[in-house]
């Protein structure tokens, strides 16, 4: 199957998929853009948003996001025009980060796969192949 890039070249469908995932490379990228979806935030309460959001009860989750890998996961994603980085007007040398409409977008186009993978979670477990 082939589909029709920008250019007017052909583009295979398995290349325009492996297209999107490296977009979601990054165990981060969707946990920053969740975070923004209900408006923009500072990087601080950013961080920490994302942080609060994977602390699960009873310990599990990942562990907490590290500045470093925080500030990749931003230039990543502002590199494929995900979020902005913006001033805040309102306080001198703070900056916010928001989404783009890219980044809506791809929350939306996310949301099918999350849906099966709560679906399938369950089952997954009981249904686990062993390979020996």
């Amino acid at each position: 199957m082939l589909a029709e890039g920008m250019g007017g070249e052909n583009i295979s469908y398995q290349q325009r998929v492996n297209d999107a995932v490296s977009i979601l490379r990054g165990q981060w990228t969707i946990s920053v853009l969740a975070a923004l979806a209900l408006g923009e935030l500072p990087y601080k309460e950013l961080l920490t948003a994302v942080n609060t959001a994977e602390h699960r009860p009873g310990g599990g989750g990942r562990a907490p996001l590290s500045d470093r890998v925080f500030t990749d996961t931003l230039k990543r994603a502002q590199a494929h025009c995900l979020i902005n980085k913006l001033s805040d007007p309102r306080r001198s040398g703070v900056s916010v980060y928001e989404l783009t409409s890219k980044g809506r977008a791809l929350l939306r186009a996310v949301r099918p796969l999350v849906e099966w993978a709560q679906e399938y979670e369950d089952q997954d477990d009981h249904a686990a192949v062993r390979v020996d």
